[in-house]
């Protein structure tokens, strides 16, 4: 079976009944959860691409409207008409079989007392309202999902390894070949847009942890590459171990720099081929389209479950991932999903852990509120049950289409 629950809560938590109804036997780990990131070194190998006459970047396939291995219909709207299907096979380890609740159940927060929600919101967490633009402040937020990166939302780490394709019978030479091209280009973005070079020894856990030493200065016309922030007798090691050099002139320019990266994402999130130029958006979307073909649509399965939560007014995604900050925003852009993540809501756990990351999560968004950690590795199911959060293993895209299903019927 490989639609794995995994609930850490008590007993009076009414959403435990609601994930139950989708568990199925422990799992034994297949993929390996991917551990932090280890140095890169840029590759040489030069990529040869077909050339293709694509008109937008919405010639990706993010439809979840085809059919699928739960037998239900999507009424999930967002697919651009001009979006052309993948076809797939189901492979034999990955089956959906569960029993789903006869009714929705109640949200978490109307528990034990709790005051009841609004009779105008009672049905807000099924879609967003269409006259309402302005996004809940985060204390107004009632469910929060908590999302690993890799092999979770995405397939990335284990193309490198060869854990994908001999877990799923695919070509590993093909998995470990489109694994490189994407690692090529994620380092490439970071290093050429996203001043990684710069900031590699310098990396913090979410992109506004030293915007107070920013004083706010035009940076229209401000020359990043003349400004001394790496000095020929610093070298690598002008950060400290906690991530911060000390000097006030010091500490502004590296704030400037990731003010910079944050103008960089909220540009284009939702347009990384004007990012990235030609030619290397073509060679971009070809490549997203060989790794959906690849990997069974593994992410326009994420993309539908990543959109039902956004679409709902009081829920957010919030990413914390292993991954440094700046390639892990690489990444978010070049797996398009930009849209799906406010840079605001992405953690890095790489200097301090996941548990550190939640704990800032729940900080923001309050206690209030209802956790619900999605992910593949034992580090966030560990903390998910140290902190008595409900958490939904990803371990095949099968465990995806059925939190998607979770989702449509409001039972999550």
């Amino acid at each position: 079976m490989c639609v794995y629950l995994y609930i850490h809560m008590n007993i009076h938590n009414p959403l435990s009944s609601v994930m139950a109804a989708y568990g199925q036997t422990q799992y034994s780990p297949a993929l390996q959860p991917a551990g932090p990131y280890t140095p890169y070194t840029h590759h040489t190998q030069g990529y040869s691409m077909t050339s293709y006459n694509i008109k937008t970047e919405d010639g990706l396939s993010h439809s979840p409207g085809q059919s699928s291995l739960l037998g239900y219909t999507s009424n999930f709207g967002g697919t651009p008409p001009a979006q052309t299907l993948y076809s797939y096979s189901t492979h034999g380890q990955c089956h959906n079989q569960y029993h789903t609740p006869t009714s929705p159940l109640t949200p978490g927060k109307e528990q034990e007392g709790a005051p009841a929600r609004r009779s105008s919101d009672v049905k807000l967490r099924g879609r967003k309202r269409a006259n309402d633009p302005v996004p809940p402040l985060d204390s107004d937020i009632e469910r929060v999902f908590i999302w690993d990166l890799d092999e979770t939302i995405i397939i990335f780490h284990s193309l490198l390894t060869g854990t994908f394709s001999t877990r799923f019978g695919k070509d590993s030479g093909k998995a470990v070949s489109l694994g490189l091209w994407m690692e090529e280009m994620i380092f490439n973005l970071a290093d050429s847009r996203l001043f990684f070079n710069d900031l590699e020894e310098c990396d913090q856990v979410h992109i506004d942890d030293v915007a107070s030493d920013d004083n706010g200065q035009d940076l229209s016309t401000y020359n990043f590459g003349t400004d001394g922030f790496q000095s020929p007798a610093g070298g690598g090691t002008l950060c400290l171990g906690s991530g911060v050099h000390g000097g006030v002139d010091w500490m502004r320019k590296l704030a400037f720099r990731y003010r910079r990266v944050k103008e960089i994402y909220n540009t284009y999130k939702n347009n990384v081929g004007g990012l990235l130029g030609s030619p290397k958006r073509e060679e971009w979307l070809q490549l997203r389209r060989e790794m959906e073909v690849l990997t069974d649509l593994w992410l326009t399965q994420a993309l539908k479950a990543l959109a039902l939560i956004n679409s709902r007014p009081n829920c957010v995604n919030v990413m914390v991932t292993t991954t440094q900050l700046i390639p892990a925003l690489s990444k978010v852009l070049l797996y398009g999903l930009g849209g799906a993540f406010p840079i605001e809501n992405i953690y890095s756990a790489t200097k301090t852990g996941k548990e550190s990351c939640f704990e800032r999560v729940t900080q923001r968004f309050g206690r209030r509120a209802v956790y619900v950690v999605v992910g593949d590795g034992v580090e966030e199911e560990t903390v998910a049950k140290k902190k008595n959060m409900p958490f939904w293993r990803v371990t095949c895209r099968a465990d995806l289409e059925a939190l998607s299903h979770a989702l449509e019927l409001d039972y999550l």
